[in-house]
């Protein structure tokens, strides 16, 4: 398993050499996205929505189920929030952010747009290692079996990760396999066990990342969660998802079924 090196800085236009490099390995990161203050503010947006939501007993939001868990001092948290810029100021203006909008050529030929009231909107993964949490880790998938489960071919889809705490190469974290969103139907679908393997593989990289960084991988690539080796407190990791959609609009509301995947991967204990 390697340390990935390459950087970037995201302006207002990507350049083309940035487009070459994500064409080729499927991801790229770019440094210093967000300043330390609007780390700050983002986190504490999270957390007064994450205690809105307790306090309100809610367990889904527009049909998508939270995913709860305990801290290291035994009290229940959500480690995966759903369409959360919907429910904070902050959080819906930074993902109308021009710099957000700059990513969309990654999708290649296809017309993207922000989800922000699609899929899972924007999603808030909170992983922390301790012995009540449900969310310490998630095996290898690729997101394209989602299109399938919804009766529609497999279309590019982008996973955009804002980075809220910073979490070195040793502590665990993304890990992705570089090339693979080029990789044909057999492969994506049984190239590993979905969810259920978190074996290391030899062709993976992992990153250093610090608080503010950007992530970009395509939703066809190989990628993981890797479990911390730290516990509590130093193995937190939370990082906001802004989906990067193409095709037919499909918001979603509080009328909303549960899609089926959910239904599935809610079995399978990460």
């Amino acid at each position: 398993m390697k340390k990935w090196e390459s950087q970037f800085k995201l302006g207002d236009v990507l350049t083309a050499e940035q487009l070459d490099f994500f064409r080729e390995h499927g991801i790229i990161l770019f440094r210093n996205f967000l300043s330390p203050e609007q780390v700050h503010l983002y986190i504490s947006e999270v957390s007064r929505i994450e205690q809105m939501w307790l306090d309100e007993k809610r367990e889904k939001v527009n049909g998508i189920p939270l995913k709860f868990g305990k801290d290291d001092e035994g009290k229940m948290t959500i480690q995966r929030l759903c369409f959360t810029s919907l429910y904070s100021d902050p959080l819906h203006q930074l993902i109308q952010h021009p710099k957000l909008q700059s990513l969309l050529p990654f999708l290649g030929a296809f017309e993207g747009r922000i989800g922000e009231e699609e899929k899972d909107g924007l999603v808030v993964n909170n992983y922390i290692n301790t012995p009540n949490s449900t969310f310490t880790q998630m095996g290898w998938h690729t997101d394209a079996p989602r299109d399938l489960f919804m009766g529609q071919r497999i279309m590019p889809m982008l996973n955009v990760g804002i980075h809220l705490d910073t979490c070195a190469f040793e502590n665990g974290g993304l890990r992705v396999i570089p090339g693979t969103q080029r990789q044909n139907m057999l492969k994506l679908l049984f190239g590993k066990k979905y969810f259920i393997d978190n074996s290391d593989d030899r062709r993976e990289v992992g990153f250093d990342i610090q608080a503010g960084d950007l992530s970009v991988h395509d939703g066809r690539l190989w990628h993981r969660v890797k479990q911390s080796p730290l516990f509590g407190e130093a193995s937190r990791r939370r990082v906001m998802y802004v989906p990067l959609v193409t095709g037919k609009y499909a918001p979603k509301d509080e009328n909303s079924k549960t899609p089926f995947y959910h239904r599935f991967t809610a079995k399978v204990h990460h």
